[in-house]
């Protein structure tokens, strides 16, 4: 197989576990009616909650196990076929009397699972030759494609039953599993390590805290769209779940198809700009979709935070590759998934309280000077990262070894 090729299916891959969890995201607020709790934000927040708590807890331990291997594609396709099995049990909660305490548990369990086909199929593209940026520009691609298509397809599934999104979510994953057992690996020429050491080598990388913070920061603004976003288009501008989900639309398209010419720009002028200034505007755009007077101009700014959100996303995860060693990536990747998790996390948690507390306007307020705020906090490790990133890339290319 071709590295193109190669590219392409893992990119795949990962837009097919972005399409079944966002199934759920535009009408979580009728799903969760349906599987037993009351349809109001605290209970979505705990939704979502508990399946990005798995993802906290195990993105690290599937990243560094497949390190310890030396495969990832095997456990990959092991964390898919256990993501829709927790789909499948989900749909069957309201047949077997589940309550909704056991509902979240599932969702627990699933998210354990879930998380390794993402962050090792991630991983692997990381794995490949070609150029950082365009690897995690193909990441990001696929990330945005799967949530837009989720996003409007989960919608409409939504209105016709609440539980057609989780059946469409399980049966996604299960292709998704097929595929990944058909992606041949090629892994970084390393000593096998055993999961404590490859977890052990992220403390030996201090800078990984730059791009984990972005990261975390990044994943919060997602989280916090994936639940207020929703809740936010439904009560103040009374959509439908399909409504509500081809509003979300409106941000994951551009920020979609704005990836990976992102990725190789980040490639050819380095991070620092893409990085920070481009999460100076983000954060000032998710603020400007909660000043919104009406829906066009709410679903305007959610398009332009799109855009500002995909010049961020490619650049920040190829920091992670930049810094790391090839051996190390597989648990370099699997911590940033972690920030990146707990980031999803505070969006829920941070987002569903504060709306619940002091109304939609402050949230948008909070979440978006936040991203902010990390920009300019963090703009001068950035540039200091990205030169020594640079002068080690001109080190290796004068002394006639691989450019990446």
């Amino acid at each position: 197989m071709t590295r193109r090729g190669t590219r392409i299916r893992l990119a795949v891959g990962v837009w097919g576990v972005l399409v079944s969890q966002v199934f759920l995201y535009p009408g979580v607020e009728d799903i969760v009616a349906a599987l037993g709790g009351d349809g109001a934000i605290r209970a979505g927040m705990w939704f979502l909650v508990a399946e990005f708590a798995a993802f906290v807890a195990f993105a690290s331990v599937w990243g560094a196990a497949s390190d310890a291997l030396g495969r990832r594609m095997p456990l990959a396709a092991a964390g898919a076929l256990g993501g829709a099995a927790g789909y499948l049990l989900l749909a069957a909660a309201p047949t077997l009397g589940l309550p909704f305490a056991g509902v979240l548990l599932v969702r627990l369990v699933g998210g354990a699972a879930t998380i390794g086909a993402f962050s090792l199929s991630i991983t692997a593209l990381a794995d490949l030759a070609g150029g950082n940026g365009r690897n995690m520009g193909a990441a990001g691609i696929a990330i945005g494609l799967g949530a837009a298509l989720g996003s409007v397809v989960g919608g409409r599934l939504a209105d016709a039953d609440p539980l057609y999104p989780l059946f469409a979510a399980a049966a996604t994953l299960l292709a998704v599993a097929a595929l990944f057992l058909t992606v041949s690996e090629d892994l970084p020429s390393a000593d096998r390590l055993r999961v404590g050491d490859a977890l052990g080598r992220l403390r030996e990388r201090p800078a990984l805290a730059v791009p984990y913070a972005f990261g975390f920061i990044d994943r919060m603004t997602a989280g916090f769209f994936a639940l207020v976003g929703v809740y936010y288009f439904r009560d103040a501008f009374g959509l439908s779940a399909g409504g509500a989900g081809l509003a979300l639309a409106a941000f994951f398209v551009p920020f979609a198809l704005l990836q990976y010419p992102a990725g190789v720009l980040s490639d050819r002028i380095g991070r620092a700009i893409p990085v920070v200034v481009g999460s100076i505007c983000y954060g000032l755009g998710i603020v400007a979709v909660g000043l919104a007077p009406n829906v066009a101009v709410a679903v305007a700014a959610m398009v332009a935070v799109g855009s500002l959100g995909a010049g961020v996303a490619p650049a920040t995860m190829a920091l992670v590759t930049d810094v790391a060693a090839a051996a190390e990536r597989g648990a370099a990747m699997g911590g940033f998934n972690v920030f990146g998790s707990l980031g999803f996390l505070a969006g829920f948690l941070l987002g569903g309280l504060t709306t619940s507390a002091a109304g939609y306007l402050t949230s948008f307020l909070v979440v978006g000077l936040s991203e902010v705020a990390i920009a300019l906090v963090a703009a001068r490790a950035v540039v200091r990262i990205t030169a020594d990133s640079d002068d080690s890339e001109a080190d290796r290319v004068a002394a006639g070894g691989p450019s990446g």
